[in-house]
């Protein structure tokens, strides 16, 4: 299995994302933070393309092949036993419109979806907090049985996976920062829902992984 999925899905990778592909597959645990997009495991197919579109020079047909990676990584979510997704997003995520309002409505339920398997948690960060720790940039922390051990990092032009001890136990504090900034679950649903139907400023946005 493992070797199939290293076939279909890491050869349409950017070569800078495969190393952090391989601990994403091995992970019991994600912990991730977005203050700008919605994190790719959980994007939909539009609003993948919209994303990947934005990057200079890209052509149609790698924005295809990554937008099939993107889907193909999200099985993670749905083997027999996935990794605990625990996801914070700020709430300018929700209200900028990434391709059009059909594209972001469409994301936003599916978010409601996915927020209903039981390996998955999402909690917003209110407009309200104004300057935060997380505004730096994106990541994604992996765990092993409860112990973080790599992570990958929003940058441009390129992403960075690392198992820097030191690094990752900064990431945990800062993740745990912006939790503790966060919205319970009941409540960041029903931000969700609220978004679902605002019609918020119609710019769209980039990022990497």
């Amino acid at each position: 299995m493992v070797r199939l999925y290293k076939a279909t899905t890491w050869h349409k990778a950017p070569e800078y994302l495969r190393p952090w592909l391989e601990e994403e597959e091995d992970a019991t645990g994600l912990r991730t933070w977005q203050p700008a997009i919605v994190p790719g495991l959980l994007q939909t197919p539009a609003y993948a393309r919209e994303v990947l579109a934005t990057i200079p020079g890209i052509t149609g047909e790698e924005v295809e092949r990554r937008v099939t990676n993107r889907m193909q990584r999200q099985a993670i979510l749905h083997r027999d036993k996935p990794p605990a997704l625990n996801v914070v997003v700020d709430e300018a995520v929700l209200r900028r419109v990434i391709g059009d309002t059909e594209v972001m409505r469409e994301q936003l339920m599916h978010l409601l979806d996915i927020a209903r398997l039981p390996e998955v948690t999402i909690q917003i960060v209110p407009s309200t907090v104004r300057a935060h720790c997380g505004m730096a940039g994106g990541f994604i922390i992996a765990e092993r049985n409860g112990h973080p051990y790599a992570a990958y990092t929003d940058a441009q032009p390129f992403g960075r996976t690392f198992d820097d001890r030191r690094l990752i136990a900064e990431l945990v504090r800062l993740y745990d920062a912006l939790r503790a900034e966060a919205v319970p679950f009941s409540q960041s649903l029903r931000l969700i829902e609220e978004a679902v139907n605002h019609d918020g400023p119609r710019s769209s946005g980039s990022a990497v992984a």
